[in-house]
């Protein structure tokens, strides 16, 4: 995984802490990576403290060996307060700035509350919301050290709870196929010692159970869901409707 530099990439996905990305959409970046896109991560907060890590050095470097398991191009952390973090303009400008620099396509984030965890990631929601809208904004120049705007193509967005089945509140839905990267997701997890320890190990069953039921439900091995702000059109509705179908 390269340093963030000046690269230009894809997509970006968007999580409060590190871990939260992987967890989420950890085989979708890995297949977008082997198929040729650029891929990028941001975590708005270093995760830190947390009970088990003896500080953020360690942390970090289990996000950047993850980053490199998926095949990350890129990996950007703003640093933002763990805990504390809250939908602000300095967050929101910090975010897009992120996204002018990087121009992505499409941008990934969290799509709603996480019931019984972090209140970060529902603060990590809104900030992504207004930062893919400021990046794109004019005649605000002297907020984005002499970035140009971007408008960013689509937003999806992701949950990450494990204790139910029921899809999350949204206008639609896609479910990628992870089924060859599946495995890949998971070893990336594992990379986050700090916070799955032997005692913790059944979330791996966990993720995976989820993953393989949302594939099912899409007629692929494994996959992991994604809502959609807007309507999915197709051009051809029998294509669409039948894969496998030729045109005649």
């Amino acid at each position: 995984m390269a340093e963030a530099g000046e690269i230009e990439l894809d997509v970006i996905a968007v999580g409060a802490h590190p871990d939260d990305v992987e967890i989420a959409c950890g085989g979708t970046l890995a297949r977008l990576s082997r198929q040729g896109y650029k891929v990028g991560i941001v975590d708005l907060t270093d995760g830190e403290p947390t009970p088990l890590s003896p500080g953020p050095d360690v942390r970090l470097e289990e996000a950047r060996r993850a980053g490199e398991i998926l095949g990350v191009h890129a990996r950007i952390n703003l640093n933002l307060p763990n805990r504390r973090l809250f939908d602000s303009f300095e967050a929101r400008l910090a975010l897009a700035k992120v996204f002018r620099k990087h121009r992505p396509k499409v941008v990934i984030g969290f799509g709603g509350k996480t019931v019984l965890a972090s209140p970060d990631h529902y603060q990590a929601m809104l900030i992504t919301d207004a930062a893919v809208f400021y990046s794109r904004l004019t005649k605000w120049d002297e907020h984005f050290d002499g970035l140009p705007v971007h408008t960013i193509a689509n937003q999806l967005g992701f949950s990450i709870g494990l204790h139910s089945l029921e899809t999350p509140e949204s206008s639609g839905y896609i479910i990628a196929d992870i089924g060859d990267t599946l495995a890949t997701k998971v070893e990336a997890i594992r990379c986050y010692e700090t916070q799955f320890p032997a005692k913790k190990a059944g979330i791996f069953s966990a993720i995976e159970t989820m993953n393989r039921y949302h594939g099912l439900t899409a007629g692929f091995e494994a996959g992991e869901l994604f809502m959609t702000y807007r309507s999915v059109g197709v051009a051809d509705l029998m294509r669409w409707a039948c894969p496998g179908l030729g045109r005649p």
